[in-house]
């Protein structure tokens, strides 16, 4: 008789034998490959984590990694009679990947770091599994993509539609309103629709959300499509509505009732209502049955180009190797990228502008730009001789980098948690991306933004974005200069975008008026 421990098998070797033989290694290297690439982009998993648990617009995220659990849960039985096939093309996958994270990077574009990240996992998986089983976990490996929170560049957008919406249906019901951007004038007061305000929250979790019905509940393509239609318009037209029933009660209620209840009835009650609604909508032309397989084997057997796609396999540790030396390459070019940083003189001071004269900095209301990070900051005011006034701000980089980033978001002119609020686009200024601000409900100012890198001159974040990145790239060093320039709205500067746009001839060349100032010893 055996002894009693050697009948008993471990929990390990028990788990162990639960695992298809053919699955044992491939799923081996792809845990080893997931690891060492997370701990390659752990910074950009914390960060993500970190707005997944602290911002409000992407709670949502939380739950996602449950629901693709799930959803991989529903495809074991058939991943089970699958076998894993490492295949040398999915390298390249992982390669671009690996490049759209180095370009993040460099050039500090969070959402672009994240998507690179993850991608890189995705391409991981390619390779070591081969291209018959990545299609049978297509989407949930699609779904994954929304883990990278994105949403945040559809906010002004958004509150111009909802501002829109607002207005229409403020002057349906009878209330006598004005709107001038995103702020509505009523007589039971002035009405913001502020980022908040704008339903991204809602519509980017509707979307998540919509993705996942529209695929365990329709077979059809077209049901499919008409179905996020409805999840994507819903949240925005429901926005509008939810924003003027605010304006609506505040006429006989007063504004901090209408506050309260918009906070308690809108913004829990009446967006559950609205899910519920799009759901009870969808819910009546689902077409798939509860029971149909989440992998269609027959279905996938037909595929005949995936069996030509098998004919480039490797040898799953040569593939593995591979991973492993794209994803040193890859730290190795950001670190070097970001050693680059570009001669800057100790000091700088505010320049003198032909027709202007330097004068003290007293704004009516105080307006300072943000530039986290700046090697060095000039904020300074300037009178002509007709009397008006024009204020120039400065910030210079020598490298761009997290947490000194021109351009960044809450970087420049509209400051975040000041009483400033963005009003709406400004005037046409050449080379110049210009605003209209407004603080307390009655300061008015004019801003016009520029970037400076190297040779490029623009009011484009995004130029500046490539610019930066060709730059890295390349390894070469140059500064980064934000330009603006900015008036108030007052007797002054009866017309602020006059005098921003006066003073910005004046100043000539504005990429020779800065590499002027910020040139180095």
């Amino acid at each position: 008789m055996q002894p009693e421990a050697a009948l008993e098998r471990s929990a390990p070797t028990r788990w162990m034998e639960r695992i298809p033989e053919q699955w044992r290694s491939p799923l081996f290297q792809l845990t080893l490959a997931y690891v060492g690439l997370i701990a390659l982009t752990l910074n950009d998993w914390i960060d993500m984590f970190d707005q997944w648990w602290n911002s409000s617009t992407y709670n949502h995220i939380l739950l996602v990694p449950l629901i693709l659990g799930w959803l991989i849960h529903l495809r074991l039985p058939a991943l089970a009679k699958l076998e894993p096939k490492a295949w040398w093309p999915g390298l390249i996958t992982l390669t671009g990947s690996a490049l759209l994270w180095v370009v993040g990077k460099i050039a500090g574009v969070n959402l672009v770091c994240h998507l690179g990240a993850l991608l890189m996992l995705h391409g991981a998986t390619l390779t070591l599994i081969g291209p018959r089983i990545y299609a049978a976990l297509i989407f949930p490996l699609a779904y994954s993509l929304f883990l990278v929170p994105f949403g945040e560049e559809l906010v002004p957008a958004l509150q111009m539609i909802t501002a829109d919406i607002t207005i229409a249906l403020t002057n349906l019901s009878g209330i006598p309103a004005d709107i001038d951007g995103v702020f509505i004038d009523t007589p039971a007061g002035l009405f913001e629709v502020a980022e908040a305000c704008s339903g991204v929250k809602f519509l980017i979790a509707m979307i998540a959300l919509g993705t996942l019905v529209a695929h365990i509940g329709y077979k059809t393509w077209g049901r499919r499509i008409a179905f996020m239609a409805l999840a994507i318009i819903v949240p925005i037209i429901a926005n509008g509505f939810r924003a003027w029933g605010t304006i609506y009660i505040a006429q006989s209620q007063g504004i901090e009732f209408a506050a309260g209840f918009d906070h308690i009835f809108y913004g829990w009650i009446f967006f559950a209502l609205v899910l519920a609604f799009v759901l009870a909508i969808g819910w009546r032309f689902f077409d798939r049955a509860v029971d149909d397989d989440a992998i269609d084997l027959q279905a996938l057997d037909k595929l005949t180009f995936l069996k030509r796609l098998e004919d480039f396999p490797i040898r799953g540790w040569i593939a593995f190797g591979a991973i492993a030396a794209v994803a040193a390459a890859s730290l190795v070019w950001v670190a070097t990228a970001q050693r680059v940083e570009a001669e800057l003189p100790e000091q700088v001071f505010a320049p003198q502008v032909a027709g202007w004269e330097l004068v003290d900095y007293q704004p009516g209301v105080w307006w300072e730009p943000r530039g986290t990070g700046a090697d060095h900051k000039i904020l300074s005011r300037y009178r002509d001789a007709g009397g008006r006034e024009v204020d120039l701000f400065l910030a210079t980089y020598a490298a761009q980098r997290e947490g000194a980033e021109a351009g960044a978001h809450g970087e420049g002119a509209l400051p975040p948690d000041t009483d400033w609020r963005w009003l709406a686009d400004g005037p046409a200024i050449d080379g110049f991306d210009t605003d209209r601000l407004q603080a307390l409900g009655k300061v008015q100012r004019v801003t016009a933004t520029s970037y400076r890198r190297g040779d490029v001159l623009t009011g484009s974040t995004t130029k500046l974005k490539l610019a930066t990145m060709r730059d890295k790239f390349l390894l070469q060093s140059a500064p980064t200069t934000t330009i603006i320039i900015a008036a108030e709205q007052n007797d002054r500067n009866p017309d602020a975008a006059q005098s921003v746009s006066s003073f910005a001839q004046a100043a000539g060349d504005m990429g020779e008026f800065v590499d002027a100032i910020v040139q180095s010893d």
